[in-house]
């Protein structure tokens, strides 16, 4: 699914209208206050509305049924507006109740306070949330959200270029993946790209980071330390440098943001993205080549190390506003609408569920099996006070592309990196 994350942190005046809440609040853990609430508030996002509004309908049903008489209202909005609105309301008496953030949208609203903690073992398969989801809605041990639906990232190529060289299926291991991709190569010439691979695609990179036993940092002590210029992580970002420099003729100073876009003018074999983005490439409105339909196939991205490419899985959280007077009937609501029947509508629907016990049961699908193994391997942002502070896309982004040109070498373009996000990692 194509979406868009927005990073924020909150204006000023949320803060200090949180803060001025109390300790009373944080201490609710959003199961007892508001129990006998006649009123529920639910924000989500156009997804819900657009793509499964019955499993929104059935979430409302299941409350009801308990509760009688309570009015449920739902606001919909749009990615890169929702966040605005949400700092604007939160400096308010006017909190919604229930809240769909994205998971790397989560670390700046737990470090201030705007969200109450919950108790995960009141929450359907809580104890087999996804690594990723779980760690996005986790901070400093306590838990702040509940995981509701993740996307996975995964690699696609064009099956018709693959069998022009001899290959008949896709690669199983990196040097199946290298040794196709030559020959593509070699095939289709300099001004081709065997691989699209955006320059500045930071979640692309870091996965290749993750995959050498590197990170973008690490924590000792209650103190966060920034890891890129670390050996393990420098072998990841060496390999990510040949990957563009053998295989990304295209402008190396892009990032991923109209990859299918390229990849359906038929200028490149193979990108490693959300999974999304090989059946929008091939969509008629896309397909600049009449070839791509039924010719694009998913596969699981094997990385240099012999394992599965670990993966930056991306999703949404549902979370309960600190300032919320119903975060009794908040929890039930949300428990109703990420519980099993949510699970099963939402995976009905092509997204991955928020636990590993239905993520084992796409693996039996033929039609999911890809991005279900893909997304068993994942990797996810430092949970550091300060990471929200960081201008990571920059930072990251900066250095990749100083890395692709050539402009600074891998072991400079890591220590300034390192040094710009040291500055403000363990603030709060």
């Amino acid at each position: 699914m194509k979406r868009k994350l927005i990073a924020a942190i909150g204006i000023a005046g949320m803060m200090v209208s949180i803060a001025a809440c109390g300790d009373s609040d944080n201490n609710s853990g959003g199961s007892d206050k508001g129990a006998d609430a006649k009123a529920l508030t639910v924000w989500l996002t156009v997804d819900a509305q657009n793509n499964w509004p019955e499993l929104v309908k059935a979430a409302d049903a299941a409350v009801k049924a308990k509760h009688p008489g309570v009015k449920i209202n739902h606001e919909y909005y749009g990615w890169p507006d929702k966040n605005t609105k949400l700092d604007a309301v939160l400096a308010t008496d006017k909190a919604p109740d229930v809240v769909e953030m994205g998971n790397s949208e989560m670390l700046g609203y737990m470090v201030k306070g705007a969200f109450a903690p919950v108790e995960a073992s009141k929450y359907e398969n809580s104890d087999a949330w996804l690594d990723g989801l779980k760690t996005s809605v986790t901070y400093e041990g306590k838990t702040y959200g509940v995981p509701y639906y993740a996307g996975g990232r995964v690699g696609n190529w064009r099956k018709d270029l693959a069998a022009s060289v001899g290959v008949k299926s896709a690669p199983k291991t990196y040097e199946e993946l290298t040794s196709a991709l030559d020959k593509i190569q070699k095939k289709e010439g300099d001004k081709f790209s065997a691989w699209y691979q955006p320059t500045r695609d930071w979640y692309a990179a870091m996965s290749f980071v993750y995959d050498a036993g590197g990170s973008i940092a690490v924590e000792s002590g209650g103190q966060w330390k920034a890891n890129l210029s670390s050996p393990e992580s420098i072998k990841g970002l060496e390999a990510f440098k040949n990957v563009v420099d053998t295989y990304m003729h295209g402008d190396k100073t892009k990032d991923e943001s109209d990859r299918y876009i390229v990849y359906g003018q038929g200028k490149a074999a193979m990108i490693f993205g959300a999974a999304w983005e090989g059946a929008t490439s091939e969509a008629p409105e896309n397909d600049k080549t009449g070839k791509l339909k039924g010719n694009l196939e998913n596969f699981v991205m094997p990385g240099p190390s012999g394992k599965n490419l670990p993966v930056f899985l991306g999703g949404s959280d549902l979370a309960i506003p600190v300032k919320s007077k119903a975060q009794a009937l908040a929890g039930e609501w949300i428990n109703a609408f990420t519980g099993a029947t949510g699970q099963k509508g939402l995976m009905a629907k092509g997204n991955l569920p928020n636990n590993k016990t239905d993520l084992a049961t796409l693996k039996n699908d033929p039609a999911t099996v890809v991005q279900a193994t893909a997304a068993e391997s994942n990797w996810f942002v430092p949970m550091a006070p300060g990471w929200g502070q960081v201008e990571k896309a920059q930072v990251l982004q900066t250095m990749l592309q100083s890395i692709g040109t050539g402009k600074k070498s891998v072991e400079a373009a890591a220590k300034e990196a390192d040094a710009a996000i040291d500055k403000v990692i363990n603030t709060k």
